[in-house]
């Protein structure tokens, strides 16, 4: 339709969407200070003309069409002219609406929400790190309403690109709930990320952490009692490797969770991939070095602190690094060492529910929280033994002792060998 055809303003819907582009941009009226601009292009957008407390007349973008229909737009445009017949100035109160629905804004209002819900410092440690490095630096600028299905999509690929599927499916998660917790406070009206699992690539199958067997276990053993790491990383890999425990846990630990004279560590449910409490028995090994590491690091909060204030446990990859350096990079990780465990435990008869428990796997229901307990003396001798049998192999266990270690292991009521 061309806009000399138009009979009668308000612009009817059949009119706003037949309007045809010219060799030029164009606005035509609406009513009341509203315009439709038609760019040669063919795109429609409403803008609407105000003057200024100075008594300049000025423009204000309210969106494109159709996007933002008629009514919309007129209701819109009613509030605002109201606003600045009462002597408000549109530009600086634009800005400052905008200044509050900065994507940047939305997000750290999602982000204090999930520590104020106590969600485990692992997720929102990670939560933290990934909007400062992938997310923000890419649309942390922009308006809720400016941020594109592109702008995110770059974001996913981008991490896909580093082979990082696992992070690209969280931070794409997180994406979903910044926006949809906007929409409902009534900040935006569209969630650009909503459809991107469906162009997302495909992740590789699932594979295991890198993990050692027992065969691998004596090089690798003295090779970490030679290391020249610092003593509270060296220390942090011991107690992943003695506890079975997730290295995430391990590098939170606060001293306040330790009963070191009842060889005890009690770890909080918020700290928990099932957010439940859980027990975890400590050898005597790993009681000495935390006596040790208590001389150190004893007036710190963290039993394993990191270096400064933005870095108050040790890093993510640092027990990786500990292990890297000795020569196993691309063999075991500290999360493979739970794999090592369960599977050195199992071939040498402990039961699978003691394994289970020691590694805080879910159990539903009341059996769940009733072994938490039920089993915690049994894994005293489980986990008393397995460290007793890493120290053997590190020694280089001859067969008269590995027969000793493997006969002694009965099943549940297995026994702590005494060498």
């Amino acid at each position: 339709m061309k806009r000399s055809q138009i009979k009668r303003r308000p612009l009817a819907d059949t009119v706003l969407a037949s309007l045809e582009p010219e060799g030029s941009d164009y606005r035509e009226l609406d009513g009341n200070g509203l315009y439709l601009q038609v760019r040669k292009n063919g795109s429609k957008s409403w803008n609407l003309r105000y003057k200024r407390p100075t008594g300049n007349w000025a423009w204000m973008g309210l969106g494109p069409f159709p996007r933002v229909s008629g009514k919309a737009a007129r209701k819109e445009a009613q509030r605002l002219n109201a606003m600045a017949a009462d002597g408000i100035d549109l530009r600086v109160y634009k800005e400052s609406v905008q200044e509050q629905h900065l994507f940047e804004t939305a997000a750290e209002d999602w982000y204090q929400s999930k520590l104020v819900a106590g969600r485990s410092p692992g997720t929102t440690e990670q939560m933290r790190r990934y909007l400062d490095s992938d997310i923000l630096p890419v649309i942390g600028k922009k308006t809720l309403g400016a941020v594109t299905r592109a702008d995110c999509t770059k974001i996913q690929e981008g991490l896909e690109k580093r082979g990082a599927h696992n992070v690209a499916k969280k931070t794409r998660s997180w994406i979903n709930q910044i926006f949809s917790r906007a929409i409902a406070q009534g900040k935006c009206e569209l969630n650009p990320a909503s459809e991107l699992r469906h162009i997302a690539a495909e992740a590789p199958k699932t594979t295991h952490y890198p993990h050692l067997l027992e065969p691998d276990l004596p090089d690798f053993l003295q090779a970490l009692r030679g290391s020249n790491s610092r003593v509270i990383s060296r220390t942090a890999v011991w107690m992943v490797l003695r506890t079975a425990s997730r290295p995430g846990m391990v590098r939170l630990a606060e001293w306040s969770e330790f009963d070191l004279d009842e060889a005890l560590w009690s770890i909080p449910a918020d700290k928990m991939k099932m957010r439940r409490d859980h027990l975890v028995p400590l050898s005597r090994q790993s009681v000495d070095d935390l006596r040790r590491l208590h001389e150190i690091t004893g007036r710190s909060r963290w039993v394993f602190p990191g270096n400064g204030p933005k870095n108050p446990t040790l890093s993510e990859n640092t027990i990786n690094k500990v292990i890297a350096m000795v020569g196993y990079k691309g063999k075991l990780v500290g999360h493979g060492s739970r794999h090592t465990a369960s599977t050195l435990l199992r071939e040498h008869g402990w039961h699978k529910d003691l394994v289970e428990a020691q590694l805080a796997h879910k159990e539903h229901g009341i059996a769940g929280i009733y072994n938490q307990a039920a089993y915690l003396s049994k894994r005293r001798k489980m986990m008393q033994w397995y460290s007793d049998y890493l120290d053997a192999l590190e020694c280089g266990m001859n067969d008269e002792l590995l027969n000793i270690f493997n006969g002694r292991v009965i099943g549940m009521g297995a026994s702590v060998v005494e060498i």
